[in-house]
């Protein structure tokens, strides 16, 4: 039997980090049950009414936030506060497929134009990794916001 998975993140800012990957991956942020959200409504401003509509008090600690695939195919992404700065390398990493069938050139061309439009949402390039067939493709290594490492792949 096959198992789905959710993704976590530890971070500092729920919220931002949601919006972050929410462009990086073309997920959205769903809404609280029950309520639709229409073309600009804040999906955090929506959860946090619905939540103090339930009598559910909230403390900065306590904020959390997720993103989903709207095709419903990837894994649900969630984001859980937590005290502490990051303070070394991932373990574990994400590699986002930005040039799927591309090669040589092409690929690597794709995978930059890429990054750049990441910086603008506050990604920071680390490292790009040149080609070496038939082994290495090439990727760019890249930190989100706060600072977890990801890959251009």
């Amino acid at each position: 039997m096959t198992r789905a998975v959710q993704i976590t993140f530890d971070c500092r800012d729920p919220f931002a980090q949601a919006r972050f990957w929410a462009e990086v991956l073309g997920y959205v942020i769903p809404g609280p049950p029950g309520r639709t959200l229409e073309s600009g409504d804040d999906p955090f401003e929506a959860w946090t009414t619905f939540l103090e509509n339930l009598g559910v008090p909230l403390a900065p600690e306590d904020f959390r936030a997720a993103i989903e695939d709207p095709q419903g195919r990837g894994p649900r992404v969630f984001f859980q506060i937590v005290p502490e700065d990051k303070i070394v390398k991932n373990r574990v990493h994400l590699d986002v497929r930005a040039a799927p069938g591309l090669q040589g050139d092409d690929r690597m061309a794709a995978l930059e134009s890429e990054c750049e439009r990441l910086k603008t949402l506050g990604a920071d390039r680390l490292q790009r990794v040149e080609p070496h067939p038939p082994m290495e493709a090439g990727f760019i290594v890249m930190a989100d916001p706060e600072g977890n490492e990801f890959c251009l792949d």
